[in-house]
């Protein structure tokens, strides 16, 4: 065995004790023993987007982040697509959010304010970039208490000068990026399993169970809530609470309180290459009305060119033609920058 296959050996060997402790424990509060074996993926049918070819001798360049401005509507239905033999819609696969990254949740492309990092070029005109992820109100805007709006400003200047523990990006330290913030931290792979959905982020990992329990105890509070799902059709229903609310919304310190409620909807197209995640938060004690966020969501395959964010999974070194995604467990080293604010707190 040669030193490559050994270190590809050795990410397998990472990337499923990953996986494995996360069931683990979802066992030990609750799970059945269902979770064992995973459900065959279908192959794929979505041709890989074609990527320059390089010149002899050298290395294909990185393709550049590509964010959109607008995405489609999914509404809710029937599911056509290909089903799991446990009944499931086959969702599993590597996605990403399409429009922009973590930097600033109510104008996704417009940069994070305060950044002291000049941008190249100017941003243009609000109307001109994506819209904002609250869908509701129709102003876009997160609708706060007016302590928690000053709250949240004081979090977001914060970053840029940590003198308490508070301003400390999370991210930073490695914790969970949290809901919804998984979903524009880096592209995630969802895996099924009969009664289960395991989502593997770039901070974490997150499990829905679709086996009908209840919620886990109030007292017990988690980084990414406890999930309760089901399917509707074309559409992933998840119920979350037991949320600790430590994580941020974005660079921008949108929050919750301990007390959110979250209903989730995963809206799929039956043709598996998109979906829309629509969330609705109701918390009494931070907000003034429950409100919706969406983040459109786009499939990527073995072959698409990986580009640092959206897709970072090689492909596997095997002799055969077929293309294999190599997946490797990403690790997180605190205050690696650029990795959110890293700036450390004064004493």
């Amino acid at each position: 065995m040669n030193r490559t296959e050994t270190q590809r050996d050795a990410r397998h060997v990472r990337r499923a004790g990953h996986i494995a402790a996360a069931l683990v424990l979802a066992q030990a509060v609750g799970m059945r023993p269902a979770w064992a074996q995973e459900t065959p993926a279908r192959p794929v049918t979505i041709q890989p987007a074609p990527a320059a070819p390089a010149a002899a001798g050298t290395q294909a360049p990185q393709p550049a982040i590509r964010w959109e401005k607008t995405f489609p509507q999914i509404g809710s239905g029937k599911w056509t697509g290909h089903r799991l033999p446990d009944g499931q819609p086959d969702i599993q696969g590597d996605w990403s959010n399409s429009i922009a990254n973590h930097d600033n949740f109510t104008d996704p492309q417009g940069g994070t304010p305060g950044d002291p990092v000049r941008r190249k070029r100017p941003l243009g005109p609000r109307a001109e970039r994506a819209p904002s992820r609250v869908s509701y109100p129709a102003d876009g805007q997160v609708p706060f208490q007016p302590w928690a709006r000053a709250k949240q400003q004081e979090l977001a200047a914060g970053f840029w000068n940590a003198t308490r523990q508070e301003y400390v990006e999370p991210l930073a330290r490695c914790y969970p990026a949290g809901i919804p913030k998984s979903f524009t931290w880096h592209g995630f792979e969802i895996r099924q399993f009969p009664h289960y959905i395991v989502f593997l982020f770039n901070s974490g990992t997150r499990i829905v169970h679709l086996d009908g329990k209840q919620h886990l105890p109030a007292n017990i509070k988690l980084w990414n809530g406890d999930s309760r799902g089901h399917w509707e059709g074309n559409t992933l229903v998840v119920d979350v609470e037991n949320n600790n609310s430590k994580a941020r919304f974005g660079r921008t310190a949108e929050f919750a309180s301990e007390n959110v409620h979250v209903q989730e909807r995963y809206i799929f197209d039956n043709a598996g290459r998109r979906f829309n995640y629509e969330a609705t938060f109701t918390d009494s004690t931070v907000y003034t009305q429950p409100w919706t966020a969406t983040i459109p969501m786009r499939r990527y395959v073995a072959g698409d060119p990986q580009d640092g964010w959206h897709y970072e999974v090689p492909l596997a070194n095997h002799p055969g033609k077929e293309l294999i995604a190599d997946h490797v467990e990403r690790p997180c080293i605190e205050n690696n920058g650029p990795f959110g604010q890293v700036a450390i707190p004064k004493k």
